[in-house]
C-alpha cells in the first residue's frame, strides 16, 4: 500500500481506515515537509500531534530555552529541560515517539532576512510565534514562496486560528486581515497569563489545519477565521475576505 512497512500499516492504521486519508494519504504525509515557528504553547501539541501523524520532516524554528514557567503549557518538555534549546528538546521528544519523522532544528530566530531561505522547499507552515514581527516576516515570506500559512495565536481565555493562501484570486494573506503596522506592541502571556490547556486546544486544531493543507480533506479553511473562548467555551467562525488594497496580496 503505496510502499508503507508493515509497521507503518499497524502505526496509522486509524488514519489509513479514514476514506479521506488511506494509505496515498498516508504515504504522501510522510514524504511531506512541515515547518512549525516557535516550539511554545501552540508549537508544543502541535509538534508532537504532526510527528505521531507521520509528517515525514519537520523543521523547528525557535531561539528560546526552556524554562520553569514553560512547563505550565508547553507539555512536550519536562523539568529536565530546563535551559535547553527549545528546539532541541522538541528533537529528542520527537525522537522517543518515532522514528519516522525527522527534525532539523534552528536554534534562531526567524526574520524578513533569512525567512525565505529557511521557509525554502517546505509544503506548509504553522507560525505559533509570540510577536508580531516575527509573524509579518514569516506571512510575507510564505506568501512570496507560495507555502501555506497556519496562523494560531494565544492569550488568556481566547484563541484564533486561520489558514493563508493570498497567491489565490478569492483568498486573503495574512496582511489582509491584521494590516502592515511592524510596530504594534506585542503582548506577551507572561504579561498577561494564559490557560494553559487552551494552548494544547490551539495547537491541536492548528495541526489539523496542517495535515488538512498537506492531504485536504473535508471543507477548505482557507479565507476563514476560528475564534475560541475559552471562558464561556464557544467557537465561531468569521469570514475574512480579500482585502483589494492589500499591498502584498491584490492585484
Amino acid at each position: 500500500m503505496n510502499d508503507l512497512s508493515d509497521t507503518q500499516l499497524e502505526r496509522y492504521a486509524r488514519h489509513i481506515i479514514l476514506k479521506e486519508i488511506g494509505g496515498a494519504g498516508q504515504a504522501k504525509l510522510l514524504a511531506s515537509h512541515v515547518a512549525i515557528i516557535g516550539a511554545g504553547g501552540i508549537g508544543s501539541p502541535a509538534i508532537q500531534y504532526l510527528a505521531a501523524a507521520g509528517v515525514g520532516r519537520l523543521t523547528l524554528i525557535d531561539d528560546d530555552h526552556v524554562s520553569l514557567s514553560n512547563l505550565q503549557r508547553q507539555t512536550l518538555f519536562g523539568t529536565v529541560d530546563e535551559g535547553r534549546a527549545k528546539v532541541e528538546a522538541a528533537g529528542d521528544a520527537v525522537a522517543r515517539l518515532t522514528p519516522d519523522t525527522k527534525i532539523t532544528a534552528h536554534p534562531i530566530r526567524i526574520t524578513a532576512e533569512n525567512a525565505a531561505y529557511l521557509l525554502k522547499g517546505v509544503d506548509a507552515v504553522l507560525d505559533g510565534c509570540d510577536n508580531f514581527t516575527t509573524r509579518l516576516a514569516v506571512a510575507d515570506a510564505a506568501l512570496t514562496l507560495r507555502i501555506p500559512l497556519i496562523s494560531a495565536a494565544v492569550g488568556q481565555f481566547e484563541g484564533q486560528l486561520a489558514v493563508y493562501r493570498g497567491w489565490e484570486k478569492d483568498k486573503p494573506c495574512y496582511r489582509c486581515f491584521v494590516g502592515g503596522d511592524p510596530d504594534r506592541p506585542d503582548v506577551s502571556c507572561a504579561d498577561q497569563g494564559v490557560m494553559g490547556a487552551l494552548t494544547g486546544i490551539m495547537g491541536s486544531l492548528a495541526a489539523l489545519e496542517v495535515i488538512r493543507a498537506l492531504m485536504p480533506f473535508g471543507e477548505d479553511s482557507a479565507g476563514k477565521l476560528l475564534l475560541a473562548d475559552g471562558l464561556s467555551l464557544r467557537f465561531r467562525t468569521l469570514t475574512l475576505p480579500k482585502d483589494p488594497g492589500c499591498p502584498k496580496c491584490a492585484g
